[in-house]
């Protein structure tokens, strides 16, 4: 365990290094959720039977959901482009624990969302969204989130070694986009047709926005009586939905990293 600790140390430092290098990725995954946040807010916001300023308290936590989902084009991104550059070639030669890289990679991952939520609550303060729970409702919801970003770039990290190139990897990241629009982070699922409200209540970015919601004391934290489980019970669904990505996909990455990825198996 120490040695996985020591060289996923080493990784997350690499990585952190390679982030400090490529300011404009990082400047761009923190304005694009703000930039959604004005549009959404306040262009849809007026056109909502919800009223605005409510609508913006409703927003706010699913834009939080729909960042932490982003987890899945990150870490696929990340993880195709190093198999795809002979870096995972060199780190395999190293006496190193198989698990450290993909545990620093994410891990890495984990501490730049941390820092990005900072200003879209910001901004999100400055447009009327309150957390009424206080400290503890905050503190609450920011673990909800980070534990499903750290599952969610599991995911794609498992993917990204899969994949057989990083242009694919970035197609199929960037068709994530939609998984957000499938779920409750920007409008409530009470008014969909009945199948589609039925996905949308068992996407899992469903149920970590809600969470949100409920431990942040927001507008559309209560489910109607009908609801599938995991929005009847947001908080136990996102934390459940989160252990089992991490339960699944963990080993399924660090596998695959030790075994090579779809560059090492076409050579």
């Amino acid at each position: 365990m120490s040695t996985l600790l020591s060289d996923g140390g080493a990784v997350l430092t690499r990585q952190l290094h390679k982030a400090r290098h490529a300011p404009a990725l990082l400047v761009l995954t923190q304005t694009m959720p703000i930039t959604m946040l004005l549009f959404f807010g306040y262009v849809f916001g007026s056109a909502l039977a919800m009223p605005g300023a409510e609508y913006r308290e409703f927003l706010v936590p699913g834009l939080l959901a729909a960042t932490a989902a982003n987890g899945l084009m990150t870490g696929m991104f990340t993880a195709a482009q190093d198999a795809h550059r002979g870096v995972m070639d060199r780190f395999r030669t190293l006496p190193m624990s198989r698990g450290a890289v993909p545990l620093g990679q994410t891990a890495a991952d984990l501490l730049t969302t941390a820092v990005s939520m900072v200003p879209l609550m910001l901004v999100g303060l400055a447009m009327g969204w309150r957390i009424e729970n206080g400290l503890p409702g905050a503190l609450g919801a920011l673990g909800v989130l980070l534990l499903f970003r750290f599952a969610t770039a599991w995911v794609g990290t498992y993917l990204g070694l899969l994949s057989s190139s990083e242009e694919a990897a970035g197609q199929l990241g960037s068709a994530t986009f939609i998984l957000p629009m499938l779920s409750s982070a920007y409008l409530p699922t009470a008014g969909l047709p009945g199948w589609l409200r039925t996905v949308a209540e068992w996407n899992p970015i469903s149920a970590v926005a809600t969470a949100v919601r409920t431990l942040c004391g927001n507008a559309g934290a209560r489910a109607g009586a009908d609801a599938a489980w995991p929005a009847a019970h947001p908080v136990a669904g996102a934390l459940l939905w989160s252990a089992l990505l991490l339960a699944v996909f963990a080993p399924l990455a660090t596998g695959r990293f030790a075994r090579g990825g779809a560059r090492e198996r076409s050579s």
